[in-house]
C-alpha cells in the first residue's frame, strides 16, 4: 500500500497547476500592468521597434514580389523602399513645416482681429491696457526707491526650442525605425522561420496564419485609406484654391492626412479650415465653403467609396476604436494615436487565430 501510495503521488502533484485559480487572475492582472508600465516608460525604444515591425509588414509583400516577378534582391529592393518612405516624410515635412509655423503665429492675431475689430470692446481693451502701464509704471518708482532689491529671473524654454528638442528625438527615433525595417525587409522571413522551427508543429500553422494575415489586413487598411485620402485631400485642396485660401495645396495635404486619425482627423481638419477661412475671409458664404465642403466629402468617401473600393470595413467596435486612440495616443503621444489603427489591426489578428483569446475577438468585433 505504501508503494502504491508513494507511485500514485507524483501522478497526483503533476495534475497540480502551478498556479491556483485564486491567483490568477491578480498575477495576470499585475503582468499586463508591468507591460504597460514598460511600454511607457521606454517609449523612446519600443516606439521605434513598433514603427519598424509594422513598416516591414506593410514592405514585405512589395520586396517579396519584386523578387519574384523581376529577381531584384531583397536587399535592393528593401532600400529602394526604404528610401521611398523617407523621401515622403521628408517631403511631407517640408511642404507642411514653413506654412505651419506661420499660421501658428499668425492665427492668434487674426482671431483677436476677427472678435475685436475696431469695436466699443476694443476702445474697452485699450483703456484697460493704458491702466495696466500706468499701474506698472508705478510700481517700477516704488521698487526704485527700495534700498534692496531681489532679483528673480525664471528661465523657460520657449515652444520653438522644445519643439526643436522634440524634432531631435524624432529624427533619431525616425532613423532607428528605418534602419531596423530595411533590415526586418532583408531577413525577417528567416528570423520568422527561425523562431517558428522552434514550435511544436501543430502551432506552426497558426503563427504563419497571423502572419500571412496580418500582413494582408493592414496592407488592405492602409490601401484603401491612402486611396481615397489622396482623392479628399486633392479635391480639398482645390476647394481651399477655389474659394481663395492661402496654401491651399497644404490644407489639401493636412486634411488627407489626418483622414489616417479615424473620427478625430476628421474633427482636426473641420476645425482647421474653419479657423483658416474664418480669419482669411470675408464672406461668412464663403467661410463656410471649405469645411462644408470638406465633411460632405468625407461622409461621401467614408460611407460610400472605400467600402466600394475593396469591400473593405474595420471588424472593430467603434467604440473600442474610439477607446484605442486615446489609450494609444496617452501613452506614446501623436505617434500613439496614428498607430491607434494597424496596432488594433494586428491584435484583432492574433485574438482571432488563437483559440483561448476567440472570446475576446468575439467581444470587441464589429
Amino acid at each position: 500500500m505504501d508503494g502504491q501510495s508513494t507511485n500514485n503521488e507524483p501522478a497526483g502533484e503533476n495534475k497540480r497547476p502551478l498556479i491556483s485559480s485564486d491567483l490568477a487572475t491578480p498575477i495576470y492582472g499585475l503582468f499586463g500592468l508591468g507591460i504597460l508600465y514598460t511600454l511607457y516608460v521606454a517609449h523612446q525604444i519600443v516606439l521605434p521597434i513598433i514603427l519598424a515591425v509594422m513598416t516591414s509588414l506593410l514592405l514585405s509583400p512589395l520586396v517579396k514580389r519584386a523578387y519574384v516577378k523581376w529577381r531584384i534582391p531583397r536587399m535592393v529592393s528593401s532600400l529602394i523602399f526604404v528610401l521611398l518612405v523617407l523621401a515622403g516624410i521628408v517631403g511631407i515635412t517640408l511642404a507642411v513645416a514653413t506654412p505651419a509655423l506661420k499660421w501658428v503665429e499668425e492665427v492668434p492675431q487674426g482671431i483677436s482681429r476677427m472678435l475685436v475689430g475696431e469695436s466699443e470692446i476694443s476702445r474697452q481693451i485699450a483703456r484697460v491696457t493704458e491702466s495696466a502701464e500706468q499701474v506698472e509704471k508705478s510700481v517700477e518708482e516704488l521698487s526704485e526707491t527700495e534700498q534692496q532689491a531681489t532679483t528673480v529671473v525664471l528661465q523657460t524654454d520657449s515652444w520653438r526650442s522644445q519643439l526643436m528638442a522634440k524634432v531631435r528625438n524624432g529624427i533619431a527615433g525616425l532613423a532607428l525605425a528605418l534602419a531596423l525595417t530595411y533590415f526586418l525587409l532583408v531577413s525577417g522571413d528567416r528570423l520568422i522561420h527561425n523562431f517558428i522551427r522552434q514550435l511544436p508543429i501543430e502551432q506552426r500553422k497558426t503563427v504563419l496564419r497571423m502572419t500571412h494575415e496580418s500582413q494582408h489586413q493592414i496592407a488592405q487598411y492602409l490601401g484603401v485609406l491612402g486611396l481615397s485620402n489622396l482623392v479628399v485631400g486633392t479635391t480639398t485642396g482645390l476647394i481651399c484654391w477655389a474659394v481663395g485660401l492661402p496654401d491651399p495645396a497644404v490644407w489639401g495635404l493636412v486634411a488627407g492626412l489626418a483622414r489616417f486619425i479615424p473620427y478625430l482627423g476628421n474633427i482636426l481638419s473641420i476645425s482647421l479650415l474653419t479657423i483658416v477661412s474664418v480669419v482669411s475671409l470675408d464672406e461668412l458664404w464663403m467661410m463656410a465653403v471649405a469645411p462644408l465642403g470638406f465633411l460632405g466629402l468625407t461622409t461621401l468617401v467614408g460611407l460610400f467609396i472605400e467600402p466600394w473600393i475593396h469591400g473593405f470595413r474595420m471588424a472593430i467596435n467603434p467604440v473600442i476604436i474610439f477607446v484605442s486612440i486615446f489609450f494609444w495616443g496617452w501613452l506614446w503621444g501623436p505617434v500613439g494615436v496614428l498607430l491607434a489603427v494597424p496596432l488594433m489591426t494586428v491584435i484583432q489578428v492574433v485574438l482571432k487565430q488563437i483559440p483561448k483569446l476567440r472570446p475576446v475577438y468575439k467581444v470587441i468585433a464589429r
